[in-house]
């Protein structure tokens, strides 16, 4: 893409993540999959805007679009006010709510950098490539890419390959739901653990194969739409609940890991309250890793009970980070190498 131009137009992103905001405001402006081609529409009518890609995670919020505004600040402060419209933020959310502004360059540039994985919570972190495909697809399916965004983001994708194929960042536990089942690892014994996955998505998937792996006792899976819970229980040897039944279960495992989509919590305090009288308070593990929380924070607060949420996760993250770190120079040097052939080669500020 060449450099910016009143023809062209200008690539601009806007972004939260979990370094910026804690996970309570994240929360409040994640996107729900079924409503990003509404965004995407709306972020692509915006004054002065004609191309978009709403990227909605558990760590990140990002706006990528093309606008034809004189001022890039303009351009940051547009697509700020819609986020704050969009999901009607009081003051004191939309204060809290820190975001970051990039240009040309400098978004193409972090672009790369998240679908490499090197903007991740966790370092070197694998779903992230395929949930910028996804936003891609999204976008392209609902006609709100053009010439600027598509280059771009095929050149990001093509990037990230190279980046995972030509360095070892990859090494070690490189996914949120890798990194939950550390943390399970640290505080019970495997071999004799029992575990519900609640959700039966990505993450879940990748938590299942991760205990898998590590010899889990038991893998129960529950899920509102129980075809997929018996699926994914059937490719991990575990077994199958429906979801209106899971709490009746709760008591009999030592380590919940819940991942739903649910735009409000699933667990609450009175529920696991009943789970730990059941269970004569033996000490019960949770671990949050959806956004939206699935788990009233609240539920920390009961005797016995070890809850942790995504943003908990990443001093947990940070030990596996230092071998890592050791690869982000050759990741950089091939990230600078391909800006520079998709002609957005900049010094950085």
């Amino acid at each position: 893409m060449p450099q910016a131009t009143e023809k062209s137009g200008r690539l601009v992103c806007l972004g939260l993540n979990y370094r910026t905001t804690p996970v309570e405001v994240r929360e409040k402006v994640a996107f729900p999959r079924p409503s990003v081609p509404a965004a995407l529409r709306e972020v692509a009518a915006l004054p002065g805007f004609d191309e978009s890609v709403v990227l909605s995670t558990c760590n990140r919020v990002e706006l990528y679009a093309v606008h034809h505004l004189d001022d890039c600040a303009q351009a940051h402060a547009t697509l700020r006010d819609y986020l704050v419209r969009r999901f009607d933020l009081a003051t004191g959310q939309a204060e809290a709510l820190v975001t970051y502004g990039l240009d040309s360059a400098e978004a193409a540039r972090h672009l790369f950098r998240v679908v490499s994985g090197l903007d991740s919570m966790v370092l070197g972190e694998t779903e992230i490539f395929g949930q910028v495909k996804d936003a891609y697809k999204a976008a392209l399916e609902t006609g709100v890419t053009g010439r600027a965004l598509n280059k771009l983001f095929q050149h990001a994708f093509s990037t990230g390959k190279k980046v995972r194929n030509q360095t070892s960042i990859q090494r070690g536990s490189t996914s949120v739901g890798s990194v939950a089942v550390d943390l399970a690892e640290k505080i019970h014994d495997l071999a004799e653990c029992r575990v519900m996955l609640v959700g039966a998505g990505e993450m879940s998937r990748t938590c299942a194969q991760s205990l898998l792996s590590r010899g889990a006792k038991s893998i129960i899976v529950s899920n509102r739409n129980y075809d997929r819970a018996v699926e994914l229980a059937a490719e991990m040897r575990g077994s199958a609940i429906k979801f209106d039944a899971w709490e009746a279960s709760m008591h009999e495992v030592d380590v919940i890991i819940s991942s739903t989509s649910a735009p409000h919590f699933v667990i609450h305090p009175e529920q696991i309250r009943q789970v730990m009288r059941k269970r004569r308070w033996e000490p019960l593990l949770i671990i949050d890793i959806a956004v939206p929380r699935d788990v009233d924070p609240r539920v920390n607060e009961i005797e016995g009970v070890y809850l942790y949420d995504i943003d908990a996760l990443q001093a947990i993250a940070d030990e596996g980070r230092r071998e890592r770190q050791r690869q982000l120079a050759a990741c950089e040097q091939i990230i600078e190498q391909q800006l520079e052939k998709f002609g957005l080669a900049a010094s950085r500020e």
